[in-house]
């Protein structure tokens, strides 16, 4: 994975705090955007990016963390409305060159795809590690790990 990259993460939750410190330890340059402060307190003490607090819905927040230089924008929220909109205007607006989003709901799989939206769907992937699991015969037998 190449270091060096511009990397602006929308929510700083469990998901994007995780991302955050992963990245940021892998020598890229970050910038978390959130608009609940306390959140922040997630990013470890290494963690040497940028914080930017406010609502990533806003243009001025988005400007605030130069999302027009970022190489990668991944929108990790837990409203899909909000990551698709960010996810949108960082492709279409800022020209961010790979933008990434979090989709809850599998329908909405297919919206982001026709707007050239990357996507990770957790619902998704945690179906198919459950329905792997079960045909496997793992399910059921206590302390089993696919």
């Amino acid at each position: 994975m190449k270091n060096n990259r511009y990397i602006v993460i929308v929510g700083c939750g469990r998901l994007g705090s995780h991302l955050a410190n992963h990245l940021s330890r892998s020598g890229n340059s970050v910038v978390v955007i959130d608009k609940n402060e306390p959140t922040f307190n997630d990013l470890s003490p290494d963690f040497s990016g940028f914080r930017v607090h406010g609502d990533a819905t806003q243009m001025a927040v988005l400007k605030e963390a130069k999302v027009n230089q970022a190489d990668i924008l991944i929108a990790t929220t837990h409203e899909d409305n909000v990551n698709l909109m960010v996810a949108q205007v960082a492709q279409g607006i800022f020209r961010v060159p790979h933008v990434l989003a979090r989709v809850f709901d599998p329908k909405r799989m297919e919206v982001y795809a026709q707007l050239g939206i990357d996507t990770i769907c957790p619902t998704s992937v945690a179906a198919e590690m459950f329905l792997q699991a079960v045909a496997n015969g793992a399910a059921g037998r206590k302390g089993a790990n696919p």
